[in-house]
C-alpha cells in the first residue's frame, strides 16, 4: 500500500510542476484508467488547452479536467444556464446529472439544431457551470437500457467513485517485472458459435475478453464459458473487455459479479446501454419461463457500476503492462475490435469478436488500420467457401421479392429479428423500398425490444454510418420513425397485426427463442399463405434453426406449462446477405489488408467445419501460421 501511495504522490507531483498556479488545481485523483485534475478555474483550461496537451504528451496517460465540486452550480441553476445558451427552438426533454464525473446528459429532441456547435457549447457550459454537458438525441419512446444506466448513475455515486479509484490504483501501480509473457486460453466460442470467451494472462494481469452464453445449449458445461478450468478464483481477474452487447458475448458477465469479481468492465458507450437492455430482458424472460435465473437485477446494477465506457481509438491503460484500444467492428452499434498492446511495443493482439468488413445502411465497415498486429483472433461464422454473400443490391432485391410474393397472396410475413443491429438495418431497408413503391404497401408491425434498442441507436448517432448520422444530426430526419411503422406495445395489441389481410411483422427474438416472435409464429405457422423470413444466423439447437432446417412440426411449452404441438405449413425462407458477420471473402480480404504482416492467426466463432476452412485458407493464401483451437486449448503468444 505504501508503494501505491508513493507512486500516486509522484504522479501528482509531475502534474503540479507542469500546471501554472492560476489554473486553480485543487487535487488530482485516479478516475479508473485516467487521471482526473480538479480545478476551481475551469475557464483557464478551456482557454489554454495546450497545458493539458503538454501534460498528456509528457506523461503518456489519459487526463481529464473536472471542476472542483465546490464550484459546480447546483442542478437547477445549471439547467437554467444550459437552457439559456441553447437556441430558443431547441426542445430539451430532460437533464440527467452524473455527480461522480461532473457530467450532465442533456436529452434533446431536435439535436440537429446545435450539432455543429456542440464543441463550443461544451466549453462555454463547462466554464460557466462546472458541469460537462453530453448532448443526446431522443427517440419517440424511451429505452430501458438507457434508463437502467441513468438509474445507476444517479443512485450509486459513492460506490462508483470508489470503484474508479480502486481501478486506478491497480492500473498505475509499479510493475512487478519488466518481462512480458502472454498466454491465451480459449474458454468458449472455439469450433462453435456461442459463449465467446478468451482468457489472456500476462506477468502482471488476468484479462477476460467477452463472457457470453450459448442460448442453444441446455447443458451448463456447453452453455457457459469454462472459467472453472482457467481461473481458481474470480478475484484473480483484473479486467473484462466486452466487444459488443449480444448475449453470446456478454450474457455471463453479471454472473462474474454475483460470485466475486469486483474489477472494471471496458466497452464502448453504446455497448454499455445495449448490454443493460439485453441483460435486463434476459432476466425477465428467465423469470417468465420459470427457469433458473443465472443472475438478477442486483447483479446487473453491480455490472453497470463497474463499466467504464471508452471511445473508439483511445489508447487506455488497463493494467501495468497492457493498453487497450477499441475500434469499430461494423457488426452492431458500438461493436468493437479489441486491440491489446502488451509492454512497450513488445506484442499486439487483436480480437475481432464479430465483425462486418462491408459497409451497410446502418454501419460503416470494420476498421482495419492497426499500427501493428502480431496475433489476430478472427471469427468464422460464415467461413465456408460456399459462404459468399451476393451483392447488397441482389440481397435487397431477393428480400423485397420474397416479401412481395407473400403479400400478393394475402399472407403475412413474420421476420424474427435480433433487437440490436439486424432490426434497425431491416427497418431502414423496409422504409426505403416502401417509399419507392417497390415493396407492396402494407403495414409494418414492430414488437419486442426493437424500439428500445432503436432509441439507443438514435442516442449515439456518431457510431452509425455516415449517411444515417448525417440524416439525424445534420438534416434532423430520423429514418427510424417511419409512417409505415406501427409499434405494438403490449400483447393485447397484437390482434391488429394478426387480423385478416397482408402485413409485415418484425418481432424479437431473432432465433425464435422466446419473445413475441414465438407468439406470432404460433399463430401464423399453420397457414400456407404466410411466411417466416429469417434474416440472421440461427444457432444450432434453437427453435429458429429447427424451423429453418425444414421441421414440419415443433413442440413448445405453452403459457399453461403444457407442451404444445405446432404444425408448420407456412413457407420458410432466409436472406443471408443482411448478416452482421463477414462472409468468407470479407474475412480473407480483411486479413490481407493488415500491415505489417501478421505472425499468427487464431480462428474462432464458427462451426467446426467453418473454423477449419478459414484456418486452412489463411495458411494456404497468406503463408501464415493459423490454428482453429478447441475450447480449453491454450497457446503461448510471447
Amino acid at each position: 500500500m505504501q508503494q501505491k501511495d508513493n507512486h500516486e504522490k509522484a504522479s501528482g507531483a509531475i502534474f503540479l510542476q507542469s500546471i501554472p498556479q492560476e489554473a486553480g488545481v485543487t487535487k488530482i485523483e485516479y478516475e479508473g484508467p485516467r487521471f482526473a485534475v480538479y480545478t476551481k478555474n475551469p475557464k483557464f483550461f478551456t482557454e489554454n488547452s495546450f497545458v493539458i496537451s503538454d501534460i498528456v504528451s509528457n506523461l503518456k496517460k489519459r487526463v481529464v479536467i473536472r471542476a472542483d465540486k465546490s464550484i459546480r452550480k447546483n442542478e437547477e441553476e445549471t439547467e437554467s444556464i444550459i437552457t439559456q445558451k441553447l437556441p430558443r427552438d431547441v426542445v430539451i426533454e430532460r437533464f440527467v446529472f452524473d455527480k461522480v464525473l461532473g457530467e450532465v446528459f442533456v436529452e434533446i429532441k431536435n439535436l440537429h439544431m446545435i450539432y455543429s456547435s456542440i464543441a463550443e457549447l461544451n466549453q462555454q457550459i463547462f466554464s460557466d457551470t462546472g458541469w460537462r454537458p453530453k448532448f443526446r438525441k431522443t427517440f419517440s419512446m424511451k429505452s430501458e437500457g438507457l434508463e437502467q444506466v441513468y438509474h445507476v448513475i444517479q443512485t450509486e455515486s459513492n460506490q462508483r467513485e470508489q470503484i474508479l479509484k480502486n481501478v486506478g490504483e491497480y492500473i498505475f501501480r509499479p510493475k512487478l517485472t519488466s518481462k512480458i509473457e502472454v498466454i491465451a486460453s480459449f474458454l468458449g466460442g472455439f469450433q462453435e458459435v456461442g459463449r465467446s470467451c478468451v482468457h489472456v494472462k500476462t506477468n502482471e494481469s488476468n484479462i477476460l475478453i467477452d463472457c457470453g452464453i450459448n442460448p442453444g445449449s441446455k447443458d451448463p458445461v456447453d452453455a457457459f464459458p469454462r472459467l472453472d478450468m482457467s481461473l481458481s478464483n474470480l478475484e484473480e481477474l483484473d479486467a473484462v473487455i466486452i466487444s459488443h452487447a449480444h448475449l453470446d458475448h456478454c450474457g455471463f458477465l453479471p454472473v462474474l459479479f454475483k460470485y466475486g469479481y469486483d474489477g472494471p468492465v471496458y466497452c464502448s458507450e453504446p455497448t454499455l446501454n445495449l448490454m443493460a437492455l439485453l441483460l435486463a430482458d434476459f432476466i425477465k424472460v428467465s423469470s417468465s419461463e420459470s427457469a433458473l435465473s443465472l443472475f438478477d437485477m442486483k447483479d446487473l446494477r453491480e455490472t453497470i457500476q463497474h463499466c467504464i465506457p471508452l471511445p473508439y481509438g483511445s489508447v487506455t491503460d488497463i493494467s501495468p503492462d497492457t493498453k487497450l484500444i477499441l475500434n469499430n467492428a461494423g457488426h452492431i452499434l458500438g461493436s468493437s475490435s479489441v486491440h491489446l498492446h502488451f509492454g512497450e511495443g513488445v506484442y499486439n493482439l487483436v480480437y475481432m469478436g464479430d465483425f462486418k468488413f462491408e459497409k451497410t445502411q446502418l454501419l460503416d465497415a470494420a476498421q482495419y488500420g492497426f499500427p501493428r498486429v502480431e496475433t489476430l483472433i478472427v471469427e468464422s461464422t460464415y467461413g465456408g467457401k460456399e459462404d459468399i454473400t451476393p451483392s447488397r443490391q441482389e440481397v435487397e432485391r431477393y428480400f423485397v421479392n420474397s416479401i412481395n410474393n407473400t403479400l400478393a397472396k394475402g399472407g403475412k410475413v413474420l421476420i424474427p429479428v435480433p433487437a440490436v443491429g439486424r432490426a434497425q438495418e431491416i427497418m431502414l431497408v423496409l422504409d426505403s423500398y416502401l417509399k419507392s413503391k417497390e415493396l407492396i404497401e402494407s403495414p409494418v408491425f414492430i414488437e419486442g425490444m426493437i424500439t428500445d434498442a432503436t432509441a439507443i441507436h438514435v442516442a449515439f448517432p456518431d457510431y452509425l454510418s455516415s449517411e444515417i448520422r448525417s440524416s439525424i444530426v445534420d438534416k434532423g430526419v430520423n429514418p427510424f420513425e417511419s409512417e409505415y411503422f406501427t409499434v405494438i406495445n403490449k400483447p393485447d395489441e397484437r390482434e391488429e397485426a394478426l387480423q385478416q389481410g397482408p402485413a409485415i411483422i418484425m418481432a424479437t427474438s431473432g432465433m425464435l427463442e422466446g419473445g413475441p416472435s414465438v407468439k406470432y409464429f404460433e399463430e401464423l405457422a399453420n397457414n400456407e399463405l404466410n411466411k417466416v423470413l429469417f434474416v440472421s444466423y440461427q444457432i444450432g439447437g434453437t427453435l429458429g434453426r429447427r424451423v429453418l432446417d425444414d421441421a414440419k412440426q415443433i413442440s413448445i411449452i405453452g403459457e399453461d406449462g403444457k407442451i404444445k404441438i405446432i404444425d408448420i405449413k407456412c413457407e420458410v425462407d432466409k436472406v443471408v446477405g443482411f448478416s452482421g458477420h463477414s462472409d468468407y471473402n470479407q474475412i480473407m480480404r480483411f486479413i490481407s489488408k493488415l500491415r505489417p504482416k501478421l505472425k499468427n492467426v487464431v480462428i474462432n466463432h464458427g462451426e467446426k467445419v467453418k473454423t477449419l476452412n478459414v484456418s486452412s485458407s489463411v495458411n494456404r493464401l497468406f503463408r501464415l501460421p493459423a490454428t482453429a483451437p478447441l475450447c480449453l486449448d491454450t497457446i503461448r503468444l510471447v
